[in-house]
């Protein structure tokens, strides 16, 4: 079964992983930027977006772990430098973990939460899921105005008036159609943070306007348990930084870092 994965650009691997209920095109404002430089795979993951499910995976996080990891064994992408959202950048830490990734850039990784925030995370875009299930032409309607975005997209975005209508449209219908929200969110009950893998350089993002995974409590837990890792909070972003600040999440993804290996701690923000 062929991926559903956009692949653009030339030079060093760059693969991006998307969240739940969630489709590759949330990186669209920083892939352009992104492929000037860099050879970049998009994937949608199994389950979302495009991309059929696989009954074949063990569950959850895990599972779509070992999938990201056979798509880029068969493509030859050896240690890339891997971008994750949310879910993906929890699955992200994963792979760094196992000895996959060359390097990972996190933005708002899932598992440094206590019961309470998962079950935030997960009423929040459950709410947002049969939302869009219910609602579909209301809420296009609503979209296509700066208003309207202000209001549904806030949960996701530090600046949702910015967001381009047309997309979230689309955004909306994929979540509401993805039939791997429900298994993935059912394993989020036993997902825990991913030990700290301190051979792998890597930058852990939170949004200080992040809804959905607080970063006040969650950021402190990832910087505990993550010491090596570059720790950054942006201003002015949401759960989905993308659009909110396209230049600063390109510039963090390209930032040079020193190897994780004997590095001392990091702990930089962006005030």
């Amino acid at each position: 079964m062929r991926a559903a994965v956009h692949v653009g650009g030339a030079g060093e691997n760059i693969v991006l992983l998307h969240g739940l209920g969630a489709r590759w095109q949330i990186f669209t404002p920083i892939i352009a930027s992104l492929e000037q430089h860099h050879r970049v795979h998009a994937f949608d993951l199994p389950g979302f977006g495009a991309q059929p499910s696989d009954p074949s995976l063990r569950p959850g996080t895990a599972g779509i772990a070992d999938w990201v990891s056979a798509e880029l064994q068969t493509r030859g992408i050896l240690s890339p430098h891997i971008v994750g959202s949310s879910m993906g950048a929890g699955i992200a830490l994963e792979l760094a973990h196992r000895g996959i990734a060359g390097r990972v850039t996190a933005f708002a990784p899932i598992g440094f939460w206590n019961a309470a925030e998962r079950r935030w995370c997960v009423g929040i875009l459950s709410v947002l899921r049969t939302a869009a299930q219910a609602l579909p032409r209301p809420l296009g309607a609503a979209l296509r105005t700066r208003a309207g975005r202000a209001l549904l997209l806030f949960p996701l975005f530090g600046r949702p008036a910015h967001v381009d209508p047309q997309a979230a449209i689309a955004d909306l219908a994929a979540l509401a159609s993805c039939d791997g929200f429900g298994p993935a969110r059912a394993a989020f009950a036993t997902q825990r943070a991913v030990p700290a893998a301190d051979g792998v350089p890597t930058t852990i993002v939170w949004g200080r306007r992040d809804m959905v995974l607080p970063d006040r409590s969650q950021s402190l837990r990832a910087r505990r348990g993550w010491g090596r890792a570059h720790h950054v909070l942006l201003d002015g972003c949401g759960h989905l930084p993308f659009s909110d600040d396209p230049e600063r999440c390109v510039a963090l993804i390209l930032e040079q870092l020193p190897s994780a290996k004997g590095a001392p701690p990091l702990d930089k923000d962006t005030r």
